[in-house]
């Protein structure tokens, strides 16, 4: 990735500084903000990222714009004006079909033009095209003109995904009084010329599969309505670190009410990293940010701080939640807030790998760190290791990548080496990951004399430390040998480029142990009715789409608590979190409804299934509503905390819940399509890849 001519020019012109490679610079702790007040840069121009921290610096740039613009926010806005909707309902179905080429992603693996006069022959079609790229401008304004100029009450788009381009669609026969569910997208894309591009017959026959039955699912659609509900205008921050102080003061600063919410009795967190950019920012620096901020949000007037405190309890939905907090000493509060932002960190691993815990001369990064402080005063009370050796890809970094290890040990290289530059350093590695601009680290490490060996589970490390008597695991893996005389701590280890074992002696053994996510995050997860993964990280809703929502609406993530991060990462997934919390905020009402479950009260027995299967809590039992028996009563489901997900419909013994949009009768419809047409291909016909 490199920044080209053009972009170098731009931000000449801008004023903002860059670096030799034309790289914007930003500020430091403040990672979005160029040198320019007023201009924000995200994304690559910053260094090279992948899509995800792209979005997320995007997000956390608006957010510092809406800062500045706060006071004077929706005061120039326009407001799309729609027509009124038409009532199409007791209407036979007049569908129209509009198939996109997307240049060569479809076009070039099947036959498009066969695929729409194909279309023009199917029951309820009253017109088809085919367009070179449906989602263009000039695409869009075309489908509204169509849809007024044939009387379409149904529409279907045949390209790519519904996941990305669905609402642009909608909004196009909204524009033409069209309700926006009665319209449906067939993945030709996705589903067909990228999994048969070497099939031209196959990819052809497949869309004509799918277009049919998205023509018979839409021809059953209905439309579908949403309501407004009140908005507390108001957030729940839960977590007083670096991301969890930024977040709050964002939202402060747009004008929002804030309660941020911290376990331990001071703010501030438990960061142990303390790199940025190769070695621009020193320990101490980030220890007097800490406190600058610290300063901000006790001293901001729309921030509430409730230290020693924890979320025990939150019900309702985005826009209308409820949060019981209980602090240490018993007394309780309840709190109203319309989003929630979780930022509640990680914390180090501490294990016994390689004689943790067992010799002072091996330690962890951090611990490390602090000693690397003391050497830099005059006259330290201990002398500088003349020999280190960094473990790397420890413990659960054994199954995930720590993501920071690295940086940090090369980080700490380099200042060992500033301080004995005799010093022999060695890491011992399964992989060097220094991403982004980090990889200066690596580079100047090894013009310093840094040795990187690696090695695999096959060939790990073995250390012999001073307090072992008898051979104990290592890693879980391979004995750790007994004990041997001297000061120095022996590790041997294969070295794959000699194609032998070799010995390392070292007054210090550092131990690059990792991030793991908080001891109560699957708690709070369960709470908040969230999800983690496997390792108990919080999960966001779409790593690239959505990478600081998670699934259940208004409710979001920051820092350390998603996955390992450095302080300037979490400080740009706080801001990105509170852009997104403010999309929510800063409306006057919310619009729930649309796509939501709903029970028929005549058929439901009250079995209790929905309550139990539902993955956000949201159906109960109405005692007031008769069910079949009529003991307990009726399963009840607030439309404006349905997700939508139609678990609760699937399990339903009874079929008293339908998942509107996805009704049975819909998805029936869809399915005796794709089995209604002579000319369907075999399975065994189509490539299987």
């Amino acid at each position: 990735m490199e920044i080209s001519q053009k972009v170098r020019d731009l931000g000449m012109k801008l004023g903002v500084a860059l670096d030799d490679y034309g790289f914007c610079q930003t500020i430091p702790f403040r990672p979005l903000e160029t040198s320019r007040a007023g201009i924000f840069a995200a994304g690559p121009f910053i260094e090279p990222k992948d899509i995800p921290e792209s979005v997320v610096d995007a997000s956390g740039a608006a957010a510092n714009a809406e800062a500045l613009l706060a006071q004077v926010r929706g005061a120039l806005a326009r407001y799309k004006e729609y027509p009124p909707e038409r009532d199409v309902r007791g209407e036979p179905p007049r569908v129209g079909v509009f198939i996109c080429h997307c240049g060569s992603n479809i076009g070039g693996y099947l036959d498009v033009p066969d695929v729409t006069e194909y279309a023009k022959t199917l029951p309820n079609v009253v017109y088809a095209e085919n367009n070179l790229y449906t989602c263009s401008q000039d695409s869009i304004v075309r489908i509204t003109e169509k849809v007024k100029e044939q009387n379409l009450n149904r529409v279907v788009v045949a390209s790519c995904t519904p996941r990305t381009h669905e609402p642009l669609f909608q909004d196009s026969i909204l524009a033409a009084g069209l309700n926006p569910y009665l319209f449906e997208m067939a993945n030709i894309r996705n589903q067909c010329s990228w999994v048969h591009s070497r099939d031209r017959d196959a990819a052809t026959h497949k869309a004509r599969d799918l277009i049919r039955m998205s023509i018979a699912r839409v021809s059953q659609l209905e439309p579908l309505f949403k309501f407004e509900v009140p908005l507390e205008h108001s957030a729940l921050v839960i977590g007083g670190g670096i991301a969890g102080m930024n977040a709050a003061l964002n939202l402060a600063e747009q004008g929002f009410p804030v309660h941020l919410v911290e376990k331990s009795a001071h703010l501030g967190g438990g960061w142990q990293t303390k790199t940025e950019g190769g070695r621009q920012k020193a320990e101490k620096d980030w220890g007097a940010y800490a406190r600058e901020l610290i300063a901000h949000v006790g001293a901001h007037p729309r921030i509430m701080v409730h230290r020693e405190t924890k979320v025990v309890e939150t019900t309702g939905f985005v826009g209308n939640f409820i949060s019981r907090l209980k602090r240490a000493d018993g007394a309780e509060q309840t709190v109203k807030h319309g989003v929630v932002i979780v930022a509640t960190g990680a914390q180090e691993w501490r294990g016994d790998s390689y004689g943790l815990g067992k010799d002072v001369r091996v330690v962890t990064q951090s611990e490390f760190a602090e000693q690397l402080a003391e050497y830099e005063i005059p006259n330290p009370k201990s002398p500088i290791p003349n020999s280190v050796v960094f473990v790397q890809c420890v413990g659960p970094a054994e199954k995930y990548c720590g993501r920071l290890c690295c940086s940090e040990s090369l980080e700490n290289a380099l200042r060992l080496k500033e301080l004995n530059p005799s010093a022999r350093v060695t890491i011992l590695t399964k992989d060097v990951r220094t991403y982004g601009f980090k990889e200066r680290l690596y580079n100047e490490a090894r013009q310093r004399g840094v040795v990187v060996i690696r090695y695999d589970d096959a060939h790990l490390p073995q250390i012999q430390t001073a307090d072992d008597r008898q051979p104990t695991a290592v890693g879980g893996k391979q004995p750790v040998l007994s004990v041997v005389g001297g000061s120095a701590v022996s590790i041997r280890v294969w070295e794959p480029m000699l194609r032998e074992e070799i010995t390392l002696n070292a007054d210090l053994v550092v131990v690059a142990t990792p991030l793991t996510p908080n001891e109560d995050a699957r708690e709070l997860a369960n709470i908040l009715k969230v999800p983690v993964d496997t390792d108990g990280w919080f999960l966001e809703a779409h790593v690239k789409l959505r990478p600081v929502d998670f699934a259940t609406e208004g409710v979001f993530v920051a820092g350390a608590a998603h996955y390992p991060k450095f302080p300037n990462e979490a400080i740009a997934q706080a801001q990105a979190a509170a852009a997104r919390a403010a999309t929510i905020l800063s409306k006057d009402k919310l619009h729930a409804g649309g796509v939501i479950a709903q029970v028929d009260a005549e058929k439901c027995t009250g079995c209790l299934t929905c309550v139990r299967i539902c993955p956000y809590r949201v159906p109960h039992i109405d005692a007031t509503k008769t069910a079949i028996g009529g003991i307990y009563g009726a399963a009840y489901i607030e439309a404006a905390a349905c997700q939508g997900c139609g678990i609760c419909a699937a399990e339903c013994p009874g079929k008293a819940i339908q998942l509107l949009h996805y009704k049975d009768s819909q998805v029936v419809a869809k399915i005796e399509a794709l089995f209604s047409d002579a000319e369907l291909i075999p399975v065994s016909a189509l490539e299987v890849r």
